[in-house]
C-alpha cells in the first residue's frame, strides 16, 4: 500500500489496512489517508489456490474488520469514496481520469473481498447492516451524546445525534439510521461503469471488477438457505430500471472479445502510474486491433479464462442474471430473449429490447461453443430469441457453429454430462428447421482429422453430424445410460430424416448398424426375461442383461429399447420415403444386412414398418437378381449402378404412409432445478472468482469447484 507493490505476506502489518478494519473512524474527507490507502498496486488471483492464499492472509483482517465496522463505519467512508470517484469519472476525460480509475479500481477490489468474506461467513442480513453501517463516536461518559456521521454519496457528511445512555440504546439508533439507500447507490455506480465508461485498455480491469462483484453479490443465493425471493440483493439487481443496458453491455463484452491487457492500467509492476496511463490512452478501435487467435490452444477454457476474462465473467454474469426468477418477472431475461440484430437494415425492429451486431455474437460464439457456458448461451438464444434462430438459419457457413458442436459430443469422455445434453439439444433445436437439414447435406468437409474413428476424406456436414450422433448413442449405451438423452439423439436424427441426401458408405453402415446393435441387445434381454419366466420368478420389463460380457444392471429395460429400435426403424422409413433416389449407399447396406430384421418382422410393435423396409429390399434385390442372371457376380459400382437405375422407377407410393417425423424440443416445468445449480457450478469451474467451495451449495459433484 502507499504507492508500493502489495506482498500478500505483508497485508496483516500493513499500517493503512490496520487503521482501515480498527476501531477508529475514518472519515471519507480524510483526503490524506484514502490517497495513501488506494494508491497500491495487486496481482489478482488467478486461480483457486491463489485466492485461497489470499484468503488466509486476510483472515485476521476481515474478522477485525467484522468486529469494529458496526462502530467505526470505515465500510460506509470507503465506499463512499468509491462512489465519488465513479461520479467523478463520470464527468472527466481521459486525460483528468487516470488516478480516478486507478483509486476506483483498488476500492472496489477492497470492498469485493470483503463482500466475498461477509457473504461466504454470514448472512445478507450482516451484510446489510455492515453496508449501511454509520459511525458512532462517542465520549465514553453516562448520559451524554454519541455523534453518528453519515456521509452521502458526494463525499459531504451530516452529524446526527444519537442517545448513548446505553449500547442498546445506541444500537437501537443506530439500527434507525440505516435507510438501504447506499447498496442501491453502490449498484447503481457498479451499472454506470459497466454500461457508460467506455473499454478500454486502461479501463479494462475496473469493467472486470464490477462484473465480478456482481457475481459475488448473486453469490448470495449459493450461500444462504433462504430463497432469493426476500433477497435485498436480488429484489434491488432485479428491480434495476437499466436492465436493458446492462444486459446489452455484457453481451457487447462478450461478442467483442477485447483481450486482456498486458499491463494493469497501462503501467507494470514498480512503473510510473501516470507516465503509463499517458502512453495507453487509445480508442475502443486500436484497444480491438487484430490480436493473435490464443483460442487455438488446445486448452480453450483456460484460454479464454485467462486471455479473455472480461468477456468469461460477462458471459457468466450474463447466465446467472437471466436463469434465475426465470418464473417471476426476470428483466435480464427478457432483455436477452427480445434483442434484435444492429445490422438489419430492411427491417425496422422497434420491439427490440436492444441492437447487437448478430454478425459479431455469432463468429464470437462460434470460436467459443465448445466451452461449457458458450454452449448453455447458445441454446437459450436459440431456444428463446426467434431474431437470433432466424439468423443463424440463414447462414451460409454453418460448419462453423456445428463442427465444434460435433467436437465436444465426439469427446464425450472429456465433457460433463451437462455440456453433453446442453450440446445435444442445441442440435436438435437446429434440426427443427427444414432449410438447416437440407443445407447440411450440401456443405462438403475434407480431411475431419479429429473424428479417428475412420479416415474419411471426404463427407458431407449432414453425414458428419449422422456418424457423431450415432457414437454419442453408443456412448451412452455403455457409460451414462441417460433415457433422455437418447430421444434427444433420435429427435435430431429423426428430424433430419427426410432430407438425408447423398450418404456417405459409412455413414449408411453406421445407421444400420445401429439398429444391428440394439437388435443384439433386444434379443439378450428377451432371452434373459424368458429364462427368468422359466424358473418362475416374477417377470419384470426392468430385468438387467447379466449374460453378456461388461453388462450391467443399469442396461436399458426392455420397454425402452423397443421405444429405441422402433424409432431407428422410423428414421430409416423416413429416409426411403423421401429421399431413396439419393440415398444408393443405404439401400446397398440393406441389401447387404437385410438379416437384421428378420427377427423383427412378427413382432407387433414393428410389423407395420419393416413391411416398408422389405418392401424396398425385395424390390432391389430382385431387380440385382435378373441383372446377375445376365452378367454373372456383380462389384460395388456395379451393384450401385443397378440401384441408382432402379430408384429411378421407384415410386415411394407403394409404401406405408407415416406421419412425417418432427420432434420440438419443450423445456421441462421448473427448470430453476436444473440450471441455477449448472450456471453456479459453471462460475465456480470456468469463473475467474474463486469461492469457498466447502459452504457453496448446489455444485454437482463432477463440475465441483
Amino acid at each position: 500500500m502507499g504507492m508500493n507493490i502489495s506482498r500478500n505476506v505483508d497485508l496483516a502489518e500493513n499500517e493503512f489496512l490496520q487503521r482501515f478494519v480498527g476501531k477508529e473512524h475514518v472519515p471519507a474527507y480524510n483526503d490524506e489517508f484514502w490517497n495513501s490507502f488506494l494508491q497500491y498496486h495487486i496481482h489478482l488471483p488467478t486461480n483457486s489456490q491463489e485466492q485461497l492464499s489470499l484468503d488466509s492472509r486476510l483472515e485476521s483482517l476481515c474478522q477485525n474488520f467484522i468486529s469494529h465496522n458496526l462502530s467505526s463505519g470505515n465500510f460506509g467512508s470507503l465506499i463512499n469514496i468509491f462512489l465519488l470517484r465513479v461520479s467523478e469519472l463520470l464527468a472527466l476525460s481521459d486525460a483528468e481520469s487516470s488516478i480516478h480509475i486507478w483509486q476506483a479500481f483498488n476500492a472496489l477490489f477492497i470492498i469485493r473481498s470483503l463482500i466475498k468474506y461477509m457473504i461466504e461467513t454470514g448472512s445478507e442480513y450482516q451484510l446489510m447492516q455492515h453496508f449501511e453501517a454509520l459511525p458512532i463516536q462517542s465520549n465514553n461518559q453516562p448520559d451524554t451524546v454519541a455523534t453518528a456521521e453519515q456521509v452521502g454519496s458526494d463525499g459531504t457528511t451530516t452529524a446526527v445525534n444519537v442517545d448513548n445512555r446505553a449500547s442498546i440504546d445506541t444500537q437501537a439508533a443506530l439500527a434507525k439510521l440505516i435507510d438501504g439507500t447506499k447498496f442501491e447507490t453502490f449498484m447503481e455506480a457498479l451499472v454506470n461503469i459497466i454500461v457508460v465508461i467506455p473499454v478500454k485498455e486502461f479501463t479494462y480491469h475496473l469493467h472486470l471488477e464490477a462484473v465480478n462483484t456482481l457475481i459475488v453479490l448473486l453469490s448470495v443465493s449459493q450461500f444462504s438457505q433462504n430463497g432469493t425471493e426476500k433477497s435485498i440483493i436480488f429484489r434491488t439487481i432485479y428491480k434495476c430500471q437499466h436492465a436493458n443496458t446492462l444486459t446489452s453491455a455484457l453481451l457487447h463484452f462478450l461478442a467483442r472479445m477485447a483481450q486482456v491487457p498486458a499491463t494493469m492500467f497501462g503501467f507494470g509492476s514498480g512503473g510510473s502510474f501516470v507516465f503509463g496511463i499517458a502512453e495507453s490512452l487509445w480508442s475502443l478501435l486500436t484497444f480491438s486491433r487484430k490480436q493473435p487467435d490464443i483460442l487455438t490452444a488446445h486448452d480453450l477454457p483456460t484460454a479464454f479464462k485467462d486471455h479473455y476474462p472480461l468477456a468469461n465473467q460477462s458471459l457468466l454474469l450474463i447466465l446467472i442474471l437471466t436463469n434465475h426468477h426465470t418464473t417471476k418477472d426476470n428483466p435480464y431475461r427478457a432483455s436477452l430473449f427480445g434483442c434484435g440484430d444492429s445490422q438489419e437494415e430492411s427491417l425496422k425492429d422497434e420491439t427490440a429490447s436492444f441492437k447487437i451486431d448478430f454478425c459479431s455474437l455469432y463468429n464470437t460464439l462460434c470460436r467459443i461453443v465448445t466451452i461449457d457456458q458458450a454452449t448453455l448461451l447458445l441454446y437459450l438464444l436459440l431456444h428463446r430469441n426467434q431474431r437470433f434462430y432466424r439468423y443463424v438459419m440463414a447462414q451460409q457457413n454453418l460448419q462453423q457453429l456445428v463442427i465444434p458442436i460435433l467436437q465436444t459430443l465426439y469427446n464425450a469422455p472429456d465433457s460433463t454430462s451437462h455440456h453433453i445434453y446442453m450440446s445435444l439439444i442445441v442440435l436438435l433445436i437446429l434440426s427443427e428447421d427444414d432449410n438447416f437439414n437440407k443445407s447440411v447435406h450440401q456443405i462438403m468437409l475434407k480431411n475431419i482429422t479429429w473424428y479417428t474413428e475412420r479416415s474419411i476424406t471426404e463427407i458431407s456436414l449432414g453425414g458428419l453430424l449422422i456418424l457423431v450422433v450415432i457414437r454419442t448413442i453408443q456412448y451412452n449405451m455403455l457409460k451414462m445410460r441417460d433415457k433422455y438423452l437418447h430421444t434427444n439423439c433420435l429427435a435430431a436424427l429423426a428430424n433430419m430424416s427426410g432430407q438425408f441426401r447423398s450418404l456417405h458408405p459409412y455413414v449408411a453402415q453406421r445407421l444400420v448398424s445401429l439398429f444391428e446393435t440394439l437388435a443384439k441387445k433386444h434379443a439378450r434381454l428377451d432371452q434373459q426375461l424368458k429364462q427368468t419366466d422359466m424358473n418362475g420368478d416374477p417377470v419384470s420389463n426392468a430385468v438387467a442383461v447379466a449374460i453378456a460380457p461388461g453388462s450391467t444392471s443399469d442396461d436399458m429395460d426392455l420397454s425402452v429399447l423397443e421405444e429405441v429400435l422402433r424409432m431407428v426403424l422410423e428414421i430409416l422409413n423416413s429416409c426411403l420415403s423421401h429421399q431413396l433416389v439419393y440415398c444408393p449407399n443405404l439401400v446397398y447396406t440393406l441389401l447387404y444386412k437385410r438379416n437384421v430384421f428378420e427377427a423383427f418382422r412378427s413382432h407387433s410393435a414393428f410389423q407395420d414398418i419393416i413391411q416398408n423396409i422389405d418392401m424396398v429390399v425385395g424390390f432391389f434385390s430382385s431387380r440385382l437378381v435378373r441383372v446377375q442372371d445376365q452378367r454373372g457376380e456383380l462389384g460395388v459400382n456395379e451393384v450401385l449402378e443397378v440401384i441408382s437405375k432402379g430408384a429411378s422407377q421407384w415410386s415411394s407410393d407403394r409404401l406405408r404412409k407415416f406421419p412425417d417425423l418432427k420432434f420440438k424440443y419443450v423445456e421441462e416445468d421448473a427448470p430453476e432445478e436444473f440450471f441455477i445449480p449448472y450456471v453456479w457450478t459453471l462460475v465456480c469451474k470456468a469463473g475467474c472468482v474463486h469461492f469457498s467451495s466447502e459452504s457453496i451449495k448446489g455444485v454437482t459433484t463432477e463440475l465441483s469447484c
